[in-house]
């Protein structure tokens, strides 16, 4: 029997990588559909509540007028309480709280106060909840000025200015490894009322940023991928791709020529990995599928290609006609399903870079038609 998962909070950052991946345990899970407007009506709150054998609450705001804020993130778990109640539903309630419940400010004060209403509910139920003391998220596709990692990226991206106000050590976690972690708390049959989640990495604001630009002048100006020793660093590299525009891509190789003919360098990078090449007959298509963490190029060196991608969740179809004749490359975001096809009429030949090498155990690849 299928375990059924509803997750509040619709469309925000980490509720899109959570249902994600929960969707990908297809046999295992079960996502209960969640809409913004349902803490507005209480029957479609009741019926959302009632089928759900875990809540995972992400809904909240952070940003804002602080007493709009602090008002609407205790409202929320206010209704989010007195629907439980009103349906005598018992789900374990896996709530998502910040390292900033400790500070006496607005924000801090509603996720602190937000946690006591629904642990409150708990013990007076008997039912089981888990507060995640969560470090500062960064992630791929989080909304600019979110955070300060999608600050900065956003910026960097599009040449504007960034400045430090306060050069603080932060903790931080990836939004994946987040996901895993509440993923862990949705099977775990554990009752831990308080669980402090493990951040990734801790850096000062000066040097998040130091970082960022080194990642823009070496991948976007002078076209190397960087040195990224640490899955933090793939990650943080990874986030910042992910704030390019589409037309970033294709990007010209320059072409040495001279009387023998022409010399292309496919490739510099600082982190190491694998090289291959793919014949594909005419008609025929690769791919269809995506990865969460390998940084990937296409090269056409011959031939005629359409290479597809689409965000995984949205309709979105980026396509790029490439071919042989005028050397270029393309980057795979992560997250982007893509496939490649051959448009022309002779063999089409692909070298592909991937920053890490094949492991059939572990391979990072999800499929999913573009």
């Amino acid at each position: 029997m299928k375990l059924r998962v509803g997750v509040t909070g619709q469309s925000s950052f980490v509720e899109q990588h959570l249902t994600r991946q929960l969707r990908e345990k297809k046999g295992d899970i079960e996502v209960i559909s969640f809409e913004k407007a349902f803490f507005e009506n209480s029957d479609l709150l009741d019926s959302f509540v009632k089928n759900c054998d875990v809540i995972v609450h992400l809904a909240a705001m952070n940003r804002g007028d602080e007493t709009i804020l602090y008002e609407t993130n205790k409202l929320l778990a206010t209704r989010l309480v007195a629907s439980l109640e009103r349906t005598n539903s018992k789900p374990r309630i896996i709530y998502s709280s910040s390292i900033h419940e400790e500070k006496n400010n607005p924000y801090g004060l509603s996720k602190r106060e937000s946690g006591e209403i629904i642990s409150l509910w708990a013990a007076k139920s008997q039912a089981s909840f888990v507060s995640l003391i969560i470090p500062n998220v960064f992630g791929p596709f989080c909304k600019p000025f979110y955070n300060l990692v999608s600050t900065f990226c956003y910026q960097l991206v599009h040449d504007q200015e960034r400045r430090v106000d306060c050069d603080a050590s932060i903790k931080l976690i990836y939004v994946e490894k987040l996901v895993e972690v509440i993923f862990q708390q949705i099977k775990s049959e554990n009752v831990f009322p308080r669980v402090v989640v493990e951040c990734d990495a801790e850096r000062k604001v000066s040097e998040i940023l130091a970082q960022l630009l080194r990642f823009k002048d070496e991948y976007v100006i002078r076209g190397i991928v960087p040195d990224l020793p640490t899955q933090f660093d793939v990650a943080l590299f990874n986030t910042f791709r992910s704030y390019l525009e589409p037309n970033f891509f294709p990007v010209k190789y320059s072409v040495n020529t001279d009387s023998r003919g022409a010399l292309i360098e496919l490739i510099k990078e600082r982190t190491g990995g694998q090289v291959f090449y793919s014949v594909t007959r005419p008609g025929a298509i690769r791919g269809n599928h995506y990865h969460k963490r390998k940084i990937e190029r296409f090269s056409v060196i011959s031939g005629e290609a359409m290479i597809k991608l689409r965000r995984v969740g949205s309709p979105e179809v980026l396509a790029y006609q490439v071919d042989g004749t005028n050397p270029c490359y393309i980057d795979m975001p992560v997250y982007y399903t893509h496939n490649l096809a051959n448009i022309g009429k002779t063999d089409l030949l692909t070298i592909f870079w991937t920053n890490e090498m094949f492991d059939k155990g572990d391979s990072d690849t999800y499929y999913e038609e573009v």
